[in-house]
C-alpha cells in the first residue's frame, strides 16, 4: 500500500517537534538545533535518485545524543526516522516510470524487445548472451564481441514465432583468451509506485516484485 504523502507543513511540524519551545537553550542544544535545521534543509533539496541514508542519519543523531546528552534529540529519533522516510517517499515520486537495474537474470519483454545489462569484472575479447526459455533451453544467442571492464547493456528482439515469452532468462559468457571473465547479470524493471514499510523505502515494479531502494543497482529513463 502506497503511503499517503502530506503537504510541506510536515517539514514545519517536524522542525517544531525537534526544536521544542524552550527559549533558554544551552550552547550544546543550539548546536544540535543547527544540525537539525541543516538536516531538514538537506532532505528538502536532496536528489530523489540518491536520497539520504536513513541508517546514517539515525546513527549521527544517536551519536549527538550520546555525546551531548540532549534528551529531546533522543526522544525524537523514532519520529524523525519515520517522517524522514515519508519525506523521501514524497520526493521519490519522481522515480515512478523510471527503469531500474537489479541483480538477477530475468529478461522481460516490452513491445517484443528485452533489455538487460551485466557487469564485467575484467576486459573480455568475447562476450555472448544466451537467451533461455522457462525450461532453461537456449533459444537464441547475442554475440556482443569484445567489451571493456564495467557495466554494459544489451537488447534482444524476440522472434515473431516465439511461443512463450514468460519466464525468459539470460546467461552471459565472457572470455579473455582462454580465461573466463566474471559477468554479473542485471535484470531491468520499471517503477510503478513507491511506498514505505516502517523505516524502509520500497519500490513496486512492473514485474509484480517489490524491492527495497537499497536493492537497486542503477536507475535509467
Amino acid at each position: 500500500m502506497t503511503t499517503a504523502v502530506s503537504s510541506s507543513s510536515d517539514t514545519a511540524s517536524l522542525y517544531q517537534k525537534l526544536n521544542g519551545s524552550n527559549s533558554s537553550q544551552t550552547a550544546t542544544s543550539e548546536a544540535a538545533d543547527r544540525f537539525l535545521k541543516l538536516l531538514v534543509t538537506q532532505m528538502q533539496n536532496q536528489d530523489p535518485l540518491s536520497p539520504m541514508d536513513n541508517a546514517q542519519v539515525t546513527s549521527q543523531m544517536a551519536q549527538i545524543n550520546t555525546v551531548s546528552g540532549i534528551e529531546k534529540v533522543n526522544e525524537s529519533i523514532q519520529s524523525m526516522s519515520s517522517q524522514l522516510v515519508q519525506m523521501q517517499a514524497q520526493q521519490s515520486a519522481a522515480l515512478v516510470g523510471k527503469g531500474v537495474l537489479l541483480s538477477g537474470n530475468d529478461l522481460t519483454l516490452k513491445d517484443g524487445v528485452g533489455t538487460a545489462a551485466f557487469d564485467l569484472a575484467g576486459a573480455a575479447d568475447s562476450v555472448k548472451v544466451e537467451v533461455l526459455n522457462a525450461a532453461g533451453r537456449v533459444i537464441d544467442t547475442v554475440d556482443l564481441g569484445a567489451e571493456t571492464t564495467g557495466r554494459h547493456g544489451f537488447e534482444w528482439t524476440a522472434p515473431q514465432a516465439l511461443a512463450e515469452s514468460e519466464g525468459l532468462r539470460f546467461r552471459v559468457t565472457a572470455t579473455s583468451g582462454t580465461k573466463a571473465v566474471t559477468a554479473s547479470p542485471l535484470s531491468r524493471d520499471e517503477v510503478l509506485s513507491v511506498s514505505t514499510s516502517g523505516s524502509t523505502l520500497n519500490l513496486q515494479l512492473a514485474s509484480g516484485k517489490t524491492v527495497g531502494y537499497s536493492d537497486v543497482k542503477a536507475f535509467s529513463s
